[in-house]
């Protein structure tokens, strides 16, 4: 039987050290000052315990309480330079996200990226970040971040995108001097789209960076945004690995105001009207018009706010008395081209200032 201060071996895993503490069925075991949690008839004896001497009696009046010591979370315990932790009243369901930032967004088919975990809540999360090949998964990070806090896990070149293709995050979400809602160990799996690498779009602003990211949600509201996928070997043998050694980059969470998206205005005739039967071309003109004017007149308010009216190529007629319209009575509105991979030729975004 296993007992504390054994050193052992692991039966199906590669690895052991010397059992510090014994819980039930689990044995931790410390490797380099990193405990891991093992089932203790899975550990193998090599150097038993010395034998422990008979303690002398101490008195009453000298005998002291000695605290626990929070080993599972310890690397963020004596970490001195660890943001404080501040709680949200939001933060009580864990929301988790993956995001991918490139160093230079116009030029993805040169540039490096960095992985960050985003932990949107107020639980520590013990975590692997893995990926798969064809021989099996690999763990790219392994440690602890703490609540309302993202952490970089890594950074990468243009030859390590296809070795994303499949990746994983499994967590164990807890909190430390405090109770707390019990939330499920799980692994979520993801299958990326790494083509998405190349492709300028994908990389957007988000509520997390002021750079443009591409975000990908794991956990929405306490709920994996895929299929949960819990192996406990494999959650066990993640558990094992040692934290990265040099110190993770952290800084806290930063929630941005969220931007409002693009209006559509589509003003062809055939989607404005049910029939252009009897009507002339200065009749539709004018219905096309009055369109517009609606739709500026109900968004005048909302600064930032980008409208694109789609008019098609055609002869010009549409798009030039759309832009007199909004020059000569919506001074507090810009005129350019829409998005010509978007749209063509045939479109025009106004932003009101």
């Amino acid at each position: 039987m296993v007992k504390v201060g054994d050193r052992v071996r692991y039966l199906n895993a590669v690895g052991g050290g010397v059992v510090v503490r014994i819980a039930k069925d689990i044995a931790y075991v410390d490797e380099d000052g990193f405990e891991t949690p093992v089932l203790a008839r899975e550990c193998v004896v090599i150097e038993p315990a010395e034998p422990a001497k008979k303690a002398a009696s101490v008195p009453a009046s000298r005998v002291v309480e000695v605290a626990p010591v929070e080993s599972f979370a310890r690397e963020t315990a004596d970490d001195d330079d660890a943001p404080a932790v501040e709680e949200r009243p939001e933060g009580e369901q864990l929301n988790i996200t993956l995001a991918y930032v490139p160093d230079e967004s116009k030029h993805l088919n040169t540039t490096r990226f960095s992985s960050y975990l985003v932990n949107d809540s107020n639980y520590y999360l013990y975590f692997a970040y893995l990926s798969r090949d064809d021989e099996g998964w690999r763990t790219r990070y392994a440690g602890v971040v703490e609540p309302n806090i993202q952490v970089l896990l890594e950074e990468f070149g243009q030859d390590e995108v296809n070795s994303l293709e499949r990746i994983c995050i499994q967590y164990i979400a807890f909190k430390k001097d405090k109770h707390f809602a019990l939330k499920s160990p799980v692994a979520v799996e993801y299958r990326l789209d790494t083509t998405k690498f190349f492709k300028l779009h994908t990389f957007r602003e988000s509520l997390y960076f002021d750079e443009p990211s591409w975000c990908v949600d794991l956990v929405k509201n306490d709920m994996p945004v895929r299929p949960v996928v819990f192996d406990a070997a494999d959650l066990e043998r993640a558990m094992k690995m040692k934290k990265n050694a040099d110190a993770p980059v952290r800084k806290p969470v930063t929630r941005h105001a969220e931007k409002p998206g693009i209006i559509e205005v589509d003003l062809h005739a055939s989607v404005l009207l049910d029939t252009t039967a009897g009507l002339s071309n200065s009749d539709i003109l004018n219905y096309q018009l009055g369109k517009v004017r609606e739709t500026l007149d109900q968004y005048r308010h909302a600064r930032g706010r980008k409208i694109v009216f789609i008019h098609g190529k055609g002869e010009g007629v549409l798009r030039n008395a759309l832009l007199k319209e909004i020059r000569d009575k919506y001074k507090n509105c810009t005129c350019q081209d829409a998005s010509f991979r978007e749209y063509g030729f045939g479109a025009t975004m106004v932003t009101i200032h």
